[in-house]
């Protein structure tokens, strides 16, 4: 979307042509100009409260069944599992669990540390400086706001706003149809100004 947003912005102020344009943006599909959010909050025919508030580091929706180690995620994975992976902080060591979970819980850390780096580059929602999360590894339990959740329960996370959800949540694609609209115009643009070049 960045990169769309980016281009089509460039042709209107004149930094770059239509050719141009159409050239960066060729192999987008249209379907991946849209956000992923909650369904509840897509339709707002409800609101769902959430357990927790965090730091956004990544964004997207994510749900899967709380996990404390890697050695957790490893197990859950290899059994077609989906998981989240919570962590007081992250290690370096739980690169490994990172690529396997689909989404990082932390208590502690910022947008900018090494665990929300990794991360995003991995494509990985990642909610950081979760203060009200209480992690007991002897009893391998979390607690988020006034619930306690025990390792499997599943938990959802939303990297758009930062929240932290019981279960797992509906989510949908949300297209973002302006620019849905600014893409097509281009594409149809060129498309005509191919067929007159070649006086079909």
């Amino acid at each position: 979307m960045a990169a769309a947003r980016i281009a089509l912005d460039l042709l209107d102020e004149e930094v770059i042509d239509a050719a141009t344009a159409l050239k960066r943006t060729s192999a987008m599909q249209e379907e991946e100009l849209g956000t992923i959010r909650l369904a509840a909050q897509a339709d707002q025919a409800s609101t769902v409260a959430p357990l927790a508030r965090a730091i956004s580091a990544c964004s997207g929706v994510v749900a899967g069944e709380l996990a404390l180690d890697g050695e957790r995620v490893s197990a859950r994975a290899a059994e077609g599992v989906a998981t989240i992976l919570v962590r007081q902080d992250a290690e370096t060591d739980d690169i490994a669990a990172l690529e396997s979970a689909l989404g990082l819980l932390t208590q502690r850390g910022a947008r900018t540390s090494h665990a929300a780096v990794v991360a995003r580059q991995l494509g990985k929602v990642c909610l950081v400086a979760c203060d009200s999360l209480k992690i007991d590894l002897s009893a391998r339990t979390v607690g988020l706001g006034d619930l306690t959740l025990r390792e499997g329960d599943l938990i959802t996370l939303d990297g758009n706003d930062g929240a932290v959800y019981a279960g797992a949540l509906a989510s949908v694609r949300v297209t973002d149809e302006a620019l849905l609209e600014r893409l097509r115009t281009l594409r149809a643009s060129q498309h005509g100004a191919t067929h007159r070049k070649h006086g079909t």
